[in-house]
């Protein structure tokens, strides 16, 4: 699918668009192809873009201070992903962002961030309401590793995301609900 229907169709979820005023918007995203494994930012990188995945699927981690991997976040098709607050601060960021299988994402500076909403300011709602449901999905699972059980973490994951059991490892799911690859297993085998 060409960039340019998928990113209209994208945006068009939230707002509309005149022909004229897509075509302004469609000029600051730049399509990149991400090869399994390869990085779109590394730890202790300046961060100064955001990315909207096309196709493909990525995480975003980190390591603690014995090299385990914990993992922030996923991005499939639709979804956007960076180190928001290097981002933000246009800043070194503390995550890795990965491709987990081969990519077409939509690159996205601050600055043409900037430059795109003030050519076409209803871009601004555009991105108020996607940061907005970030936050509030963040929070969301913020909440959630703090108050649930492994069983109710998991079951939430599943019931939201079925996809995600289809296209990424027992090893990396684990890493993400924050339980051991023996609980995942264990609570795999009593559904």
């Amino acid at each position: 699918m060409e960039f340019s229907v998928f990113l209209r169709a994208h945006i068009e979820e939230i707002i509309s668009l005149t022909d004229e005023e897509f075509a302004v918007v469609s000029a600051y995203f730049k399509p990149r192809k991400v090869a399994k494994k390869e990085f779109l930012i590394k730890s202790d990188q300046q961060v100064t873009a955001e990315f909207l995945v096309q196709k493909g699927l990525l995480k975003a981690y980190m390591h603690d201070d014995l090299a385990k991997e914990h993992i922030v976040q996923f991005a499939m098709e639709n979804w956007w992903i960076s180190d928001y607050p290097a981002y933000a601060l246009q800043d070194k960021g503390e995550l890795y962002v990965q491709a987990l299988e081969p990519c077409i994402v939509l690159e996205l500076s601050l600055e043409d961030k900037n430059e795109m909403c003030l050519q076409v300011p209803k871009m601004y709602q555009f991105h108020g309401k996607k940061t907005f449901s970030g936050y509030v999905a963040l929070q969301k699972r913020v909440l959630s590793l703090m108050k649930n059980s492994a069983k109710e973490k998991y079951e939430s994951l599943l019931h939201q995301y079925p996809q995600l059991f289809q296209r990424v490892t027992k090893t990396l799911l684990a890493q993400y609900l924050g339980v051991s690859r023996e609980t995942l297993s264990r609570l795999e085998n009593d559904k």
